[in-house]
This record gives C-alpha cells, sequence and structure tokens, in this order.
C-alpha cells in the first residue's frame, strides 16, 4: 500500500512538472478593475507590451470592474491556479481586503511589482510659500481635499496625512476623476488635490499646479524640490501601488517563470519610458519577495487606517 501512495504521489509531482514546463499554454488574460485608459489598465497595457515577447504568448487585458476590486477577484479566483491568468493587483485591492477583515494580501501570490506611485498633495501654485506655511495653513481651519475614490486611498492617504500632522481633519470633495478634479483645483473651487504626480503632469508643466508634499520616503525626479513627509517628519506613507499576482495555488516553478519575464520585460527601454512618463523611476519595478511584502504592508496599513476613520469596526 505503501507503494502504491508513493508512486500516485510520483505521478502527481511529474505531472506538475510537465505542465511547468509546457507554460505557457495559450492566451494570458492580465486582469484589471478599471476601465480602459485609467492607471491600472495603462499599466497593464505596458506591461503586456513588454513582457509578451519575452513569454513567447498572446498576453491581453481583460476588465472586470465592480465591488472596488472584488469582482476581479472572484473572476481570477474562477480560473485554473495554472498561471494563465494574472491578477493587476492595487491599492483598491488592499483596501478591499481589508474592509473583508483580512490583515494581509491572503489567497494571493505575488509575481512582480508594476509601479510604486506616492500620493501627493497638490495645490494651486502660489497659494503657499512653502510646504509648511501648508502645514501652518490647516492648523486653523480645516481645508478642502479633492479625491477621486471614498474610503480608498486618496481619501485615507488626506485623513491620515493630515493625523499625523497635528493639524485640522480634511474636508473631503469627491470628483469623478482626476480631470474634474484638476479643473476645480486650479479654478480655485478646493485648496488640495490628492493625486498621483502623472496624473497632473500636464498642469504641473504648465504653472497651473504645483506639488506641495510626497506622502512618502523618497523624493520624486520629477520634483526633487518637493519634500516628503519623511523629510517634514511627518509619518503618512502612502502610495498607489500596481502589481502582477496569480491565484493561491498556483504551481511554484510557473511563478517562478512568470517573475523572470515580468522582470524582464519591465526593464525593457519602453517600458521605463512609461514610468519616467509617469513621474517614476526605474526602482518602481521590484521582484516576488518584496512586492509581496508591500501586497502584505498595504493590507495592514489600509486596516489600521479604516479602522482609524471608522470606516470599519475594529
Amino acid at each position: 500500500m505503501k507503494h502504491i501512495v508513493t508512486s500516485a504521489l510520483l505521478a502527481s509531482v511529474c505531472a506538475v512538472a510537465a505542465h511547468a514546463d509546457e507554460f505557457p499554454k495559450g492566451t494570458i488574460e492580465v486582469v484589471t478593475h478599471s476601465g480602459a485608459g485609467g492607471g491600472t489598465d495603462t499599466t497593464a497595457r505596458m506591461m503586456l507590451r513588454s513582457v509578451a515577447p519575452v513569454l513567447g504568448a498572446d498576453m491581453i487585458v481583460v476588465s472586470k470592474q465592480g465591488g472596488s476590486g472584488a469582482v476581479s477577484m472572484e473572476y481570477v479566483n474562477g480560473r485554473p491556479a495554472d498561471g494563465q491568468t494574472l491578477l493587476v493587483w492595487t491599492t483598491g485591492h488592499a483596501v478591499t481586503q481589508a474592509k473583508n477583515g483580512a490583515s494581509s494580501a491572503e489567497g494571493w501570490i505575488p509575481v512582480a511589482r508594476g509601479t510604486n506611485d506616492p500620493q501627493v498633495l497638490m495645490v494651486k501654485c502660489g497659494a503657499y510659500a512653502d510646504a509648511q506655511a501648508f502645514i501652518d495653513a490647516q492648523t486653523s481651519q480645516s481645508l478642502s481635499y479633492g479625491v477621486t475614490h471614498v474610503a480608498n486611498i486618496d481619501d485615507v492617504s488626506a485623513f491620515m496625512f493630515t493625523k499625523a500632522a497635528g493639524v485640522n481633519p480634511p474636508d473631503i470633495i469627491p470628483f469623478e476623476g482626476g480631470g474634474d478634479l484638476l479643473t476645480n483645483l486650479v479654478g480655485g473651487n478646493i485648496d488640495v488635490g490628492v493625486l498621483n504626480y502623472g496624473e497632473a503632469a500636464a498642469q504641473i508643466t504648465a504653472g497651473e499646479v504645483c506639488p506641495a508634499i510626497v506622502t512618502g520616503s523618497e523624493r520624486l525626479a520629477t520634483a526633487p524640490d518637493t519634500p516628503t513627509t519623511a523629510d517634514l517628519g511627518i509619518d503618512a506613507d502612502f502610495a498607489t501601488v500596481r502589481g502582477f499576482a496569480v491565484r493561491e495555488g498556483t504551481p511554484a516553478d510557473i511563478v517562478a517563470k512568470l517573475e523572470a519575464a515580468l522582470m524582464e520585460g519591465m526593464q525593457s527601454p519602453e517600458y521605463l519610458e512609461f514610468l519616467q512618463s509617469q513621474g517614476l523611476e526605474g526602482n518602481s519595478v521590484a521582484g516576488a519577495k518584496d512586492w509581496g511584502r508591500q501586497m502584505d504592508q498595504s493590507v495592514r496599513q489600509m486596516q489600521e487606517a479604516l479602522i482609524t476613520l471608522g470606516y470599519v469596526q475594529g
């Protein structure tokens, strides 16, 4: 009987190995939770454009919108755990998992990170002399902060920034998209815009919008004079992260093959040029180990923030 079990186990191992040797087999789906043209969709398309030739496989973007990423996760979990379906895992998924009681990115195997885009507090140029004046203005009054997501990375980072800075909480004004938000910021209808640098690049170049503070530990190469929260001694580090993951149960050798291909492809001149256009550097790209650590950290961070702000019960 022992011999039969051992033989069965050996057959199983051989089957997995043979399957891994055949990967990729057919078209690879890259599943997003956003519509066409958004930051997540663009990141996915730039990745597959650079990675598909490395893998020697067709890759397509599949949009599964709804539930703040819940629909996209459900879709991928309904597919075989064979590496043929990748999820573009983002900060929005971290929020959704945190709202559902998770304290880590449970159920997902990290493959590689594509972007690490810090939240930037933007103001109308000339509104404040410097970052300290911007902070000081909030000691006596609340400023209006424009966001494009509620109970998500935008308003969470705004609330947690003001809390860590010891100033008045923000007056949150939600907008449908970044374009509408920027129009109102330039028009003086709101005081602050919570954005990624790339979203306001055109307005920054035109001198209409200025980055006031980067919520992170490293200054942006595109805004070297803009201080970070770390520079100012404020414990508020928030970023929009976009990377790739597969469902739990995917064979380790397939994950390794995917990671190697994504890391090679996302070091291509074309992908690095895309990062630069978003105000990012090559270190936005990271392997599975660092990406997995950040995925877990993002869920924990969001869980703590959502509890602090009363969005979920502790």
